[in-house]
């Protein structure tokens, strides 16, 4: 008790300090978001939600002419879904690795502060995915079962016919899938080894296969802020890998992505949701989406949104900055977006039929904070168009503390969208009223 208290006294006292958000927070939103000059402080602004969960009866604000209702209750750390085509649910339970140097000494036990506080790092991983199913059209999962146990900090999953994949923090895993089974006893098979070790910083790993199967997509984020455990630990990071599922064989198919999380395809195009880099103010910088080009570079730790420099990482990389690629959408700053679903399967009315559904986990360098919902983003053909509508609010109570936090969206299979929280330990599911 003694400690929790040193760590929540230790935030509070890191609250004081830094500064403040100068513009409006929609200033960091859309395909031109302001971008003013960078403005570091000796101590970086934190502005944690403590984590305080759901009071009997509470749940999240829904927008007009939705509703929202608990699908499933009661999990450990709930971030990533999966919806399998007979409409089960799986679902990673999870939480960071061991990761014993990231973040060491007085910089440590900050960040070990702010992620105690948030509720982020407070138990050890569950390392299993359970299965969810809703059997009576109550729009409540009535079973429930450990699907997959032993894993190592899982986060995505992709299915591609009678295989499952699953994106442990250290590796891509293939398991044998059966229709209608609720779980999998055979030992899984290495496909590729991941970036990992004892720092680890940015742990959770995505995986989507393309529309034939034939490649698997991974997320791989960042081992620090921006570059400070030095180059040589970001080897094979901040990339999305493209990794063909029958050899392991893999290449780099984008790269400077600070921490890419959720993906999705549109028109045959891949896009991500994108974290960026922290502690050179409340206005900086925003946090994306993009569609992802092959080959391309876009900008980490060198320069941010585009060709914006960052001086803090030295030695400069002139001839990358010069390849620097600008993001399609901004998605606010420090809102630490990280699920991403396409609409296309959503029977949620008229105003939701095109765009995309993003979870935003919310911020800790923002002051004021900002995500802390779930938001949807209008698309015209291939690109977004217009502002972004909030779906899910209320993550915050009155009192500025996180009753839940999302992670993954999903579409269901009778057009709901699902939403991970993994703070509140509950799956949401949002309905046309």
């Amino acid at each position: 008790m003694r400690r929790i208290a040193l760590l929540l006294s230790t935030a509070v006292l890191l609250a004081a300090c830094g500064e403040r958000a100068k513009l409006p927070e929609k200033a960091g939103w859309g395909p031109h978001p302001t971008l003013p000059a960078p403005n570091p402080t000796p101590i970086p602004t934190v502005n944690v939600a403590p984590a305080t969960h759901w009071a009997a009866g509470e749940k999240p604000t829904p927008a007009p002419g939705l509703a929202v209702a608990a699908f499933a209750e009661n999990l450990e750390h709930p971030r990533w879904l999966l919806v399998l085509p007979n409409g089960d649910v799986l679902v990673a339970e999870t939480n960071a690795p061991y990761k014993p140097d990231d973040s060491r000494g007085v910089t440590g036990f900050i960040e070990q502060a702010i992620m105690k506080t948030a509720g982020a790092e407070s138990t050890k991983s569950p390392n299993r995915i359970t299965l969810l199913r809703h059997t009576d059209g109550d729009g409540i999962a009535d079973r429930r079962s450990v699907f997959l146990s032993g894993l190592n900090s899982p986060f995505g999953m992709a299915l591609v016919g009678d295989t499952l994949y699953v994106a442990d923090t250290d590796a891509v895993l293939r398991f044998p899938y059966h229709s209608g089974e609720t779980s999998i006893a055979e030992k899984g098979e290495k496909v590729v080894d991941l970036p990992a070790g004892a720092i680890n910083h940015h742990w959770t790993k995505n995986v989507i296969a393309n529309a034939d199967g034939s490649k698997l997509y991974v997320t791989i984020g960042s081992n620090s802020n921006v570059g400070e455990n030095g180059i040589a630990a970001e080897d094979g990071r901040a990339d999305i890998w493209e990794v063909d599922p029958k050899t392991g064989a893999h290449r780099v198919f984008a790269s400077g992505l600070r921490n890419p999380n959720g993906m999705g395809w549109r028109g045959g195009v891949l896009w991500t949701s994108v974290n960026e880099r922290d502690e050179i103010g409340s206005d900086l910088v925003p946090d994306y989406m993009t569609s992802v080009k092959d080959g391309a570079f876009y900008g980490w730790p060198y320069s941010y949104y585009g060709q914006h420099v960052d001086d803090r990482m030295k030695p400069q990389r002139p001839d990358l900055v010069a390849k620097a690629i600008a993001p399609d959408y901004a998605l606010g700053t420090h809102t630490a977006s990280l699920g991403l679903a396409f609409s296309d399967r959503a029977q949620l009315g008229a105003a939701y039929e095109s765009g995309v559904f993003i979870g935003q986990h919310g911020s800790w360098n923002r002051d004021p904070r900002a995500g802390y919902k779930v938001v949807f983003i209008p698309f015209v053909g291939a690109q977004p168009s217009g502002n972004a509508v909030d779906v899910l609010t209320g993550f915050l109570n009155d009192k500025g503390e996180a009753r839940g936090r999302p992670v993954g969206v999903a579409i269901d299979r009778n057009g709901a969208l699902l939403v991970a929280d993994d703070v509140g330990g509950k799956v949401w599911r949002v309905t046309k009223r």
